[in-house]
């Protein structure tokens, strides 16, 4: 074991050299911000050393690197997980507590890196985090943001966006790779030269930009190894034109240097419009082709064959965002190292794995032909080419089926389908929980999954217990390794032997005190930063994700609205006090999202002002939900909302996080949800709603109803009339027409409800009055909270991360030892 890693002395000295040499100042003078940034150097000291080390190991080795591509990294902060995966959290607080300082203060001073939005990005962070401390050889591979997708502000209850300016004080866990940059090239022609019999491409007339890394350490538990997140910046190649400059020409001046900067702005730029979907392409391609470059280039340097490439790397392409890799590959194996068709598809083929994470057939990413063949014109030709081959296959497989071939094809339509390239080429096709894995196969895939049956594979997501129990929860870990042990850090399957404790009433006491001083914990937060006061004795009923139609927000809030109504009609009536927390972002251009966040707010508004109902009901959202946050608010949730519509989340893992904190699930049987209630007992968490299959049927019949529904339910009707009648938006009564439509009326686009969201209404208030009476049984709720976290050991992403290793990747551990 290496724990006590840093001398407490040595680190408290260097902690004052290091704000007198980068501020000239004291540490008496200087500000948190300031401390903050020297206390991060003086750890990244520490780091260094075995980031090099582990480098040298893998090269010495010249062991298999998993490339793990994503448009998104959701890290959260870096120092607190840094120092636990360390094992020196505890040594440097107390260091710091004789330097006067708070770490918890100082680790506020670290902005959450803006690199991603949801799900997505959040499990991308956890399986970087899995790998190093298992220790397999990977690098993530993505986008430096300098804004991410937004930082969220709520005035008068609307979503407003701003810039996440993370990056306005420097970020110490980072390092620039300028040695490492490459040009990448958009627009221009391809000219065909014929040379010894042979016809190479060459892209004229493009546009181009430098792309530079930095690379950002991370971190395996006690165990020396630190893996490398990747991310690219775009800088100009000529940063700034004088000659055009001189003539009076400022614009094509600063032509490329605006070309750099527009890349690497913002996540997911909105994309209602033509500039905005060319961005959104040029930056998928950018970070893609910069990465292949760079993996080829390293691959060179420790081998000679480019046969051999599949041996030793492995690349994983996170959803459809990163997918043009597939012709990228194929484009420098043809172009650049001069190999044939057959012996580059060969090599790309068995190197590619592609990982679906949507069942929503309109997430699978298509782009317009026009504007994929002008920015990518070689890139194009390839998928062309790709394309003619595949339904070759198709048609050996399927001889005569022009309905299949036009369904599966990737030229189709005057789109390009990013999923099927993917699938045409990968080797792996993977699903991130059981039930999508297999509507993937028998619905959404289907024809890909006959041609292909042995391509797709299962692997239900996971989490890292090192942020989300260790860091964000420090209590209930103390209390988990006092009973256990700590082999759980790294073992998350010992938990299984908490269940006793579930029957043990003096540690159910314990168990349910730690509860609440996390409540307290978030109270506090909450007080501070919504000014409203909530009560830790309520049921704390949490509701944190990206906000869409089908995680089913709405559903929440309507039956928030219908709660509030009994207690106005019924002024005797007591329900056990309840607090609901919502925390979400949606996206700038999502209309009826931002809408539903304006609908929460707005009975925030009116029943946390109404003093008639004696608090027994309070309604917050937590203003701009990020990892940061969200640690606080997983460890403080009695009642983990999963209530998207079945069959249309593939997995979560929010989920997880509740459940490993002991929150009680209440949720549909969708995604990962259905394999969590194998795992805790349907006993322990409250199912409702229609299943997966039901939905589906309903779907293809399209007989649902919803008028019929609204019309025989006076509850229910009461709740949607007051969408529109101004009992919620007094000067505007209108203003929620859309949301009632959604609900009532057909559309253009869509069915009225798309998501059953009154169709499970009433299921849904009967699973919350069954949470209400499971609550006020202290015991049993007790017991149900603690075989939450007693039987949450197969959710951890290490456990994903084998299971991919196994599988997909074929990677062999490493072991790293520090020079004397």
């Amino acid at each position: 074991m290496q724990k006590n890693v840093i001398d407490k002395e040595h680190f408290k000295q260097g902690v004052k050299d290091c704000v007198k040499q980068l501020y000239r100042k004291t540490i008496e003078e200087a500000s948190p911000q300031e401390i903050y940034q020297a206390v991060a150097h003086i750890v990244e000291e520490h780091v260094v050393d075995r980031w090099i080390a582990t480098q040298k190991t893998i090269n010495e080795k010249n062991a298999k690197i998993v490339y793990y591509m994503s448009m998104e990294f959701l890290m959260g902060r870096a120092l607190g997980n840094n120092l636990i995966n360390l094992c020196a959290y505890e040594e440097i607080k107390e260091a710091l507590d004789e330097l006067g300082l708070d770490l918890n203060a100082l680790e506020d001073e670290e902005p959450d890196p803006a690199l991603g939005n949801g799900g997505l990005g959040r499990l991308a962070a956890c399986f970087m985090e899995s790998l190093a401390t298992l220790g397999y050889p990977a690098y993530g591979c993505g986008i430096r943001y300098r804004y991410g997708m937004f930082k969220q502000k709520i005035e008068d209850g609307f979503q407003l966006e701003a810039p996440d300016n993370w990056l306005k004080n420097g970020y110490p866990f980072e390092l620039r790779r300028h040695e490492y940059s490459y040009e990448v090239k958009f627009g221009g022609y391809v000219r065909a030269d014929k040379k010894d019999g042979e016809t190479r491409f060459v892209q004229e007339g493009h546009q181009s930009v430098t792309a530079v890394p930095y690379d950002m350490p991370i971190i395996g538990y006690n165990n020396n190894v630190v893996n490398s997140l990747m991310i690219w910046d775009a800088e100009a190649v000529e940063v700034f034109g004088l000659e055009a400059f001189e003539k009076g020409n400022y614009q094509l001046a600063v032509e490329q240097d605006n070309l750099a900067k527009n890349l690497v702005e913002v996540l997911y730029p909105a994309d209602n419009h033509v500039q905005g979907k060319e961005l959104r392409l040029k930056q998928q391609y950018f970070f893609v082709s910069a990465s292949l470059q760079r993996i080829i280039a390293r691959f060179k340097k420790y081998n000679t064959k480019l046969s051999k490439l599949p041996d030793k790397v492995a690349i994983q392409m996170n959803d459809t965002h990163p997918t043009v890799a597939v012709a990228e590959l194929m484009r420098i194996l043809m172009d650049e190292e001069h190999l044939d068709w057959d012996d580059a598809w060969e090599i790309t083929t068995k190197t590619c794995a592609y990982t679906n994470h949507t069942i929503m057939s309109e997430a699978l990413e298509k782009w317009p032909v026009d504007i994929f063949k002008r920015l990518l014109p070689r890139i194009y030709q390839i998928v062309e080419e790709i394309n003619r081959r595949f339904l070759l296959a198709i048609e050996v497989k399927f001889p005569g089926d022009q309905e299949k071939a036009k369904r599966m094809a990737i030229l189709a339509d005057n789109q390009v389908k990013m999923a099927h390239l993917a699938i045409a080429a990968g080797h792996s096709v993977n699903g991130v929980a059981r039930l999508h894995t297999e509507i993937l196969k028998e619905r959404e895939l289907h024809d890909f999954y006959k041609m292909y049956p042995k391509k797709f594979n299962n692997k239900t997501n996971g989490i890292t217990q090192r942020r989300f129990l260790c860091h964000g929860n420090p209590l209930l870990a103390s209390w988990v390794t006092k009973h256990i042990g700590d082999g759980w850090i790294t073992d998350l399957s010992q938990m299984k032997k908490l269940e006793p404790l579930a029957e043990d009433a003096k540690e159910q006491k314990a168990f349910m005190e730690i509860k609440r001083q996390n409540k307290l914990r978030l109270a506090k937060y909450i007080k501070e930063n919504n000014g409203i006061d909530v009560d830790p004795d309520s049921i704390f009923d949490v509701q944190i994700k990206r906000l869409h139609e089908y995680k089913r927000q709405l559903l929440n809030i309507l039956h928030v609205m219908h709660l509030y109504n009994q207690l106005k009609e019924n002024p005797s009536l007591k329900i056990y006090p309840r607090t609901f927390i919502f925390g979400a972002k949606a996206a700038a251009s999502y209309r009826i999202a931002k809408l539903t966040i304006k609908l929460i707010n707005a009975v925030a508004q009116v029943v946390n002002n109404d003093a008639t109902i004696g608090g027994q009901l309070k309604v917050v959202f937590i203003e701009d939900y990020k990892v940061s946050n969200a640690e606080i608010i997983f460890a403080a949730s009695d009642v983990s909302e999963q209530i998207s519509t079945a069959s249309k989340e593939a997995s979560g893992t929010g989920n997880m996080k509740f459940m490993l904190n002991g929150a009680v699930t209440i949720g549909t049987m969708d995604g990962a949800n259905v394999e969590i209630v194998e795992e805790v007992g349907v006993e322990n968490a409250v199912i409702f709603g229609l299943s997966s299959d039901e939905v589906i049927q309903l779907e293809k019949t399209r007989s649902y109803d919803p008028v019929q529904i609204f019309n025989e339910d006076k509850d229910l009707a009461q709740v949607i009339a007051q969408l529109i009648n101004g009992f919620y938006s007094p000067s505007n009564p209108e203003l929620f027409r859309p949301l009632y439509n959604s609900l009532l009326n057909k559309l253009d686009t869509q069915y009225a409800d798309t998501y059953f969201v009154l169709k499970d209404f009433h299921s849904y208030v009967a699973a919350q009055k069954k949470i209400e009476e499971a609550y006020a049984d202290k015991d049993k709720w007790a017991k149900m909270a603690i075989l939450n976290v007693a039987r949450s050991g197969k959710f951890t992403s290490d456990r994903t991360i084998e299971e991919y290793v196994e599988d997909i990747w074929e990677l062999d551990k490493i072991k790293v030892s520090l020079p004397e």
